[in-house]
């Protein structure tokens, strides 16, 4: 049964200039981990992953339920790859989470469903 549907779409040129503007906007959305593959990215590529990480987190809070706040922060939700580089939900709980993500030249979006 589908507890929750979240989605979220957010435009690359607008993180980017968040992460030039902001320097600890990363340390803020992004887990050690997460934040670690960024680093090995190259180019727009650093942005793309930054921004579809961001708009997992979102999507992810708006299924929960609960959004980003005082009940959930971007560190409780990291996001991470299976085998095959498929996105999939790390913490606070993978079982029973789907995550997609998708970018194209300026927007990246993201769709979440958690199943009970």
């Amino acid at each position: 049964m589908i507890k929750g549907i979240g989605m979220d779409i957010v435009e690359i040129d607008r993180i980017k200039r968040l992460i030039d503007r902001q320097p600890k906007f990363l340390e803020r959305v992004l887990t050690p981990a997460e934040l670690n593959s960024y680093l090995q990215k190259k180019g727009t590529r650093r942005f793309e992953y930054a921004a579809g990480r961001f708009a997992v987190k979102e999507a992810f809070s708006k299924a929960a339920g609960t959004g980003i706040g005082g009940e959930l922060s971007f560190q409780d939700i990291e996001v991470g790859a299976d085998e095959k580089g498929k996105p999939i939900l790390i913490q606070p709980y993978s079982e029973g989470v789907h995550v997609t993500i998708t970018h194209s030249q300026h927007y990246a979006a993201a769709v979440v469903i958690i199943e009970s």
